[in-house]
């Protein structure tokens, strides 16, 4: 099994391989007018990821974002149709689940810093989804890789 960015491009992959492509593929629609990209949800999940086990800040990941989305450009979507699978990791309680974790992590980005407007922007719109509690999450459920433990996956 190979995992990451590049396991979709036939350059580096043999062609004898299943190819799956998991990713967050659903907007979400606050209301007829306003809609949460899936850029967003995943940039969220970045950030909670980046500080619980890498140690990098809300503002560090927030900045090194355009040059992430630069890499899935080139990297990434030229290729998501060579999948054989598509599965969209998006779930309808992610953004109320996720909103307790990433809330104090971007309240910490500097009022001085480049990457304030992007914070302010996103705990501007997670106010709109009431917190859920993570306890109760089945142990397969994919936010568990991004929250850190209480998952069935072992590594």
């Amino acid at each position: 099994m190979i995992e990451g960015i590049h396991a979709l491009n036939p350059e580096l992959t043999d062609k004898y391989k299943y190819r799956v492509y998991v990713s967050v593929l659903t907007s979400i629609s606050l209301d007829n007018h306003n809609w949460i990209p899936t850029t967003d949800n995943r940039l969220l999940r970045r950030i909670i990821r980046d500080y619980r086990f890498r140690g990098y800040s809300a503002e560090e990941t927030i900045n090194r974002w355009p040059s992430v989305c630069c890499g899935e450009d080139k990297w990434i979507f030229p290729y998501q149709e060579n999948a054989d699978a598509m599965f969209n990791s998006a779930m309808l309680y992610e953004l109320a689940a996720l909103r307790k974790y990433v809330e104090p992590i971007l309240a910490q980005v500097p009022e001085s810093s480049k990457a304030n407007a992007e914070a302010y922007r996103l705990l501007r719109f997670l106010r709109y989804f009431n917190y859920i509690p993570t306890e109760k999450l089945p142990g397969t459920s994919l936010l568990c890789e991004f929250l850190g433990g209480g998952g069935s996956f072992k590594y």
